[in-house]
């Protein structure tokens, strides 16, 4: 019956060679997710290490904004330069140079004092963490074909999800079983969970099926195939860096790379923020603010597996990100309202997070969704590292702007601004105007 699918839907392949296709395929989805998951213990231990350097190194939430920010910056960039970069030199090898560069950058971060040289080695990070991701994507677009793309990127992304609730725990876990490193464990061992992972993917995965002697798939989606043609000869006609003009001349890209601007906002400023938040607005201990927050990134992998899968079924991807978005925003809102150091308020807070965390990080995965579709196999390194890229500049003013507003004027702001930026990401979403099918 599998093998049967292969004719029936239209990939081309004989039934043999689909059977080795989607078996290397999925094989491909399952390490590169759980690889990925270990490496967001590389990037986000900063933030969960964050009150513990504070109360170490005597450094202010502005100080500790000001290094979250140097990694979103770095990433931003990288995304915008690495995401074609890594089309033209290899998508796997670009996944092993990225993890190889950040676990060495983490141990040294680990071994200095220095706040300048914190902040250089932390955008260095940031830099050579985002070749993985546009990467990742263009593997996925190898191996997944559009009418499955919505489950395959959701995976991944909720895989994504959960490493971001595993990189709060690895940073509690190390605070346990290196007590005497203080905030430096947070570097140390976290680091190998995602080396032992890379070793796992180089091994065990392909980048394409090219790569095991198989020709690439037959787009299903007629409109889709015939963009990736387009894409293909523009490529080849106009030379290697003509994307990026091609992308940003299209409307409904860039429209999705505004919305990822305010979601990438709205999502790092919850994650980098909220456990602290629990320590300095209520007191409570460093480790319990830890594993308080955890509700948020579970709901985030959550949410990324369940509404991209959906959206397989639908014309237009885009029209499950209104709803999504008012969601996501009455339930931050509401947050603002809760004490969690009272049972109920706790229980509740632990739903309002785990609520916001399912959509924002959903919709998140729905536009990289679409910008895959967009971009199909030809550019789906280059289109998802402009999505990085808008993700992560938002991330990077959330980082700066917040810890100077927190050091300021209190945490009530954050909240309101974030709603604000959903509410105005639903709108944007459901605008009318001409929209293509995806």
């Amino acid at each position: 019956m599998e093998a049967q699918k292969g004719q029936d839907n239209g990939l081309g392949y004989s039934p043999e060679a689909y059977v080795r296709f989607r078996s290397s395929g999925i094989r491909l989805l399952v390490l590169f997710s759980v690889f990925y998951a270990t490496f967001y213990c590389t990037r986000l231990n900063l933030a969960n290490a964050g009150a513990k350097m504070m109360e170490e190194l005597g450094l202010t939430s502005g100080e500790i904004g000001v290094l979250t920010a140097c990694l979103f910056w770095g990433y931003a960039a990288g995304n915008l330069l690495g995401g074609r970069w890594t089309e033209l030199l290899g998508v796997k090898l670009s996944v092993v140079i990225s993890a190889a560069f950040s676990i060495a950058l983490n141990v040294t971060f680990g071994f200095t004092g220095s706040f300048l040289l914190m902040a250089v080695l932390w955008a260095a990070n940031g830099f050579v963490q985002a070749l993985c991701w546009p990467a990742g994507c263009a593997m996925i677009a190898n191996w997944w074909p559009s009418v499955h793309r919505g489950f395959a990127i959701g995976f991944a992304s909720a895989f994504a999800g959960f490493g971001q609730a595993l990189a709060a725990a690895m940073v509690a876990v190390s605070f346990m079983i290196l007590p005497s490193l203080g905030w430096r464990s947070a570097f140390f061992l976290p680091a190998l969970l995602p080396l032992v992972f890379l070793l796992i993917f180089i091994l065990f995965t392909r980048e394409s099926p090219e790569a095991i002697g198989l020709p690439g798939y037959r787009e299903e989606n007629p409109e889709l195939r015939e963009n990736e043609e387009e894409m293909d000869a523009l490529v080849r006609t106009h030379g290697k860096w003509y994307p990026y003009l091609y992308l940003l001349r299209n409307v409904r890209f860039v429209v999705v790379q505004l919305i990822h601007i305010f979601i990438g906002i709205a999502r790092y400023g919850l994650l980098t923020w909220i456990p602290l938040y629990f320590v300095e607005r209520f007191g409570v201990d460093i480790m319990e603010g830890l594993f308080t927050s955890l509700a948020l990134p579970v709901g985030m992998g959550i949410g990324s597996l369940i509404l991209p899968t959906m959206t397989d079924r639908f014309r237009n991807r885009m029209r499950v990100v209104p709803l999504s978005a008012f969601i996501s925003a009455a339930a931050v809102l509401g947050f603002l309202f809760l004490d969690p150091r009272t049972s109920a308020g706790l229980i509740l807070t632990e739903i309002l997070l785990f609520t916001a965390g399912f959509f924002i990080y959903a919709i998140a995965a729905v536009l990289n969704t679409v910008t895959s579709d967009l971009c199909g196999r030809v550019l789906a390194g280059t289109g998802n590292g402009i999505m990085g890229f808008c993700g992560y500049l938002g991330a990077g003013l959330q980082s700066l702007v917040y810890g100077l507003i927190i050091h300021v004027s209190g945490w009530n702001m954050v909240f309101v601004s974030i709603t604000v930026l959903l509410v105005v990401s639903a709108v944007l979403a459901a605008a009318p105007g001409k929209r293509r099918a995806l």
